[in-house]
């Protein structure tokens, strides 16, 4: 590529990569910029186009998923947007704000570069301080491949926002001669998987032995659409593959009593540790301890006794806050334990599992026999990353836990002039993306300054430990625990109030959603 290269056509001080929700976003706070949108493929929406099923919703109702200047039309409305719904919103929001004139379609990413030396491309010594953002002249050069030719751009700022999901599926290995060359049927990552028209998908499953690897809400989707493609006399069951049990939700009612209660207010997060916590809150936390247990007990109860999980094998060991304080579980489709009731999706619990011709093995030396193997285990989003930063930049990606340190969700601390939106999760990833792009926003604005390198990462490590200490799935970054403190700290950094409500009791026993977060609300 490095031959290659033409002369740079510098056209904006940002260049933002990826045009999902977190690129669009991006690209509306930074519109004063006139920045370049680069999206590999020809239309916006990120994984919600590329990789969602027929039967694909959202985790949250639509009231918890929106930009805090574009709320949905009937927003209160209960029900969960199907993903063509959110793609509408998501199109709406960009035609609205006039967004989509600096999105260059099918236009992918193919190599990037920092313009100068080894020793010049480290920020400096982690004591010293991170560069300005916009330095008034190309820090990274682009290459970018659009009908087959490769044009180079120069930008002061960099956005990446092509996110954790999609483009490079997480492949589980075997043992020589046990891989998927020996098995005798189809085999599809769920990613190829959503790519079929529902006539396609349909023609895969109808009829087939299927089974279906993993239990998070990929997995269930598919379950779900393999059960109601085999309704009839001709029909074959599904079977689940679960290494890992999570805990799913019917919906966000517990013993009658709405979901935010337990984790989303200012109150019920006050008693989860969080990072800065002086000693006295520490003590606090560590006395409240058992109130947290209680609430999860709680939860755990209910879904025992709504859900027939015992009856299936699939109550998990870990409490249910575990699952919460890494984003990982799931609201079930209606019909899922419906269709298990009557025989159509089946369950193997296995820690191992490997090809044989006719199917899948298991530890156990038992056999499943299948006509189809459909993979929901995950994206590598770290290597999607590695794949396009350069030296020294992808070795830098992840720290000791393999955990990306982005102070504020944002800034890699060890990575000039480049920001990242999308890479931290909470229940609503919209909320997420949204205020991280209004405060990066307002810092190339040079309304305030970041720390010194080294208190930026003290702030990550200090944010990675809490998460070890809440849940053993913290690679997820997740932060759904203290989101409400996470989005505090960076009102105030932006000069905003912290406290967004109304009045006392709302701020203390009501949900925080975009909405609070409006510009006019200072």
């Amino acid at each position: 590529m490095a031959g290659a290269q033409n002369h740079v056509q510098y056209s904006s001080k940002i260049g933002i990569i990826g045009a999902g929700i977190s690129g669009i976003a991006a690209a509306k706070q930074l519109c004063r910029y006139d920045p370049l949108v680069f999206e590999a493929t020809n239309s916006i929406g990120g994984v919600w186009k590329h990789c969602s099923f027929n039967s694909t919703k959202l985790q949250t109702p639509r009231c918890d998923f929106e930009f805090s200047d574009y709320p949905w039309p009937e927003r209160d409305y209960a029900s969960f947007p199907s993903h063509v719904e959110l793609l509408d919103y998501l199109h709406g929001y960009a035609v609205h704000f006039d967004v989509l004139k600096y999105v260059k379609f099918n236009s992918k990413v193919v190599e990037i570069r920092h313009l100068g030396d080894r020793d010049t491309a480290r920020v400096s010594d982690t004591a010293g301080e991170y560069c300005s953002l916009l330095k008034g002249h190309p820090v990274w050069e682009v290459a970018v491949e659009t009908n087959q030719a490769i044009q180079w751009y120069g930008f002061e700022l960099l956005v990446m926002c092509i996110g954790k999901f999609g483009d490079i599926p997480r492949m589980p290995a075997f043992p020589a001669n046990k891989g998927e060359e020996i098995f005798g049927g189809k085999v599809l990552h769920s990613m190829d998987y959503s790519k079929l028209d529902k006539e396609a998908a349909t023609e895969l499953l109808q009829g087939k032995k299927v089974a279906i690897i993993g239990y998070r809400k990929s997995a269930i989707d598919l379950a779900v659409e393999c059960a109601e493609a085999n309704q009839g006399p001709n029909g074959q069951p599904c079977t689940m593959v679960i290494r890992t049990l999570h805990w799913t939700l019917p919906s966000y009612r517990i013993w009658g009593l709405p979901f935010f209660l337990f984790y989303s207010t200012r109150s019920s997060q006050f008693l989860h540790p969080r990072p800065n916590l002086g000693f006295l809150r520490t003590f606090l936390c560590s006395i409240l301890s058992p109130m947290r247990k209680a609430i999860s007990k709680f939860i755990e109860s209910y879904l025992v006794w709504k859900l027939p999980l015992v009856k299936f094998g699939l109550k998990p060991d870990h409490p249910f806050e575990e699952d919460y304080a890494s984003c990982q579980m799931a609201i079930l489709p209606e019909n899922f334990f419906s269709e298990a009731e009557k025989g159509n999706i089946l369950f193997k619990r296995t820690s191992k599992w490997w090809f044989w011709s006719g199917g899948i093995e298991f530890e156990d030396k038992s056999k499943l026999e299948a006509d189809v193997v459909l993979l929901a285990t995950g994206y590598d989003g770290k290597k999607k990353l590695q794949s396009i930063l350069p030296k020294p930049f992808s070795s830098l990606l992840a720290d000791s836990s393999g955990i990306m340190p982005l102070y504020r969700g944002t800034i890699h601390p060890l990575i000039p002039n480049m920001a990242f939106v999308g890479y931290i999760e909470t229940v609503s990833n919209l909320q997420t993306a949204e205020i991280r792009c209004k405060w990066l926003a307002r810092l190339a604005d040079q309304k305030f300054k970041l720390p010194a390198v080294e208190k930026m990462l003290e702030q990550t490590t200090k944010e990675v430990e809490i998460m070890k200490q809440t849940t053993r799935f913290f690679k997820r970054h997740c932060i759904s625990t203290f989101s409400i403190n996470h989005s505090d700290e960076i009102c105030e950094e932006m000069g905003w109030k912290s406290w967004r409500k109304n009045n006392w009791i709302s701020e203390a026993f009501r949900p925080y959603s975009s909405q609070d977060y409006r510009e006019a609300k200072y």
